[in-house]
């Protein structure tokens, strides 16, 4: 969720919900949660402190209910009740930034943020080419990503701080929509001079008694240890690393073998030494990769647009 955006709604009055409250108070509502004290959302509104009190107080008279529990030096923590209010608010105070953005250009030409996540494997060959292509299209949306590992991106999602986001189909917790973008199977990398790099389909059991570089990020770690339990293999880890290329790296060095799902053009590490990648036999099952966004939380027209891009991109040539 855009702060600029929240926090403009936030100091205007003027729009109100159909209700005996009023967007500002809402917005307070989400900055007092979002920073855990009423000071700090002062601050963050440049409003004060008797404002932004105030403003909660008739909130929660309009509402029948209390939404806070005010601590004293200890700020300020959402109660049950608030908590379900909050939710509602983000999604409502982003619907409205972009009703205002619609109606300024008469509902044509789309334009406003769109904040997208990409698992960080995935992001060096799916970003790029989204950026380029959407941004060409849409010349007046402030498109904006952030790379990171799974829970982080789920989290966003979820929290509303992100429209959507490039993930495997691993593990999703409840309350995310998705849509899959294509489908990638787990290989073998193997640096070229080993004895196996003929470019033939690779047994795993071939390979239980070299060195593994595992690459031990969440959730790519856990599906690579399931490959090898499915294969009945217990695979000899010598190295753990948390960055994509430098596995790459350690592979060509001779260090030991890989298992990945994402698959750069390029047959060289960053140092240009040769690397193979060969097939699994029997083949692992395919791994999604997709596009996910919170199920509670309608997509605005730009993100929607954003979706659709990114599947008319990605889809796989007939």
């Amino acid at each position: 969720m855009q702060e600029a955006t929240l926090a403009a709604l936030a100091a205007d009055d003027v729009v109100r919900a159909p209700s005996r409250f009023t967007l500002r108070q809402l917005g307070y509502l989400v900055a007092v949660a979002d920073t855990g004290s009423i000071r700090a959302a002062a601050t963050r509104l440049h409003v004060t402190q008797t404002a932004v009190g105030a403003a909660l107080n008739d909130l929660e008279r309009a509402l029948g209910t209390q939404l806070l529990v005010r601590r004293r030096a200890h700020g300020a923590l959402l109660t049950p009740a608030g908590q379900y209010v909050c939710d509602r608010a983000r999604a409502l105070l982003v619907e409205a930034a972009d009703l205002e953005l619609s109606a300024r250009d008469a509902g044509d030409a789309l334009r406003g943020p769109v904040a997208l996540g990409c698992y960080s494997t995935l992001a060096v060959t799916l970003i790029p080419p989204i950026l380029q292509g959407f941004g060409e299209l849409h010349p007046e949306v402030e498109l904006d990503f952030v790379a990171d590992q799974q829970v982080p991106l789920e989290r966003r999602l979820l929290e509303g701080d992100l429209d959507a986001a490039l993930m495997y189909d691993m593990n999703l917790p409840m309350g995310l929509a998705a849509r899959t973008l294509y489908e990638s199977r787990v290989y073998v990398l193997l640096p070229a001079s080993h004895r196996l790099a003929t470019g033939e389909p690779v047994d795993l059991a071939a390979l239980a008694e070299d060195p593994l570089v595992f690459l031990d990020l969440h959730p790519s770690g856990e599906h690579t240890m399931a490959v090898f339990r499915a294969a009945g293999v217990e695979p000899r880890i010598r190295y753990r690393t948390t960055d994509f290329e430098l596995t790459r790296s350690l592979v060509g060095r001779g260090l030991g073998y890989a298992l990945l799902v994402q698959r750069p053009r390029r047959s060289e590490t960053y140092e240009g030494l040769p690397v193979i990648a060969a097939e699994i036999t029997p083949p692992p099952a395919p791994v999604r990769i997709l596009l996910a966004w919170s199920a509670g939380v309608r997509p605005t027209r730009r993100a929607q647009a954003l979706m659709d891009f990114a599947a008319d991109l990605f889809a796989p040539s007939q």
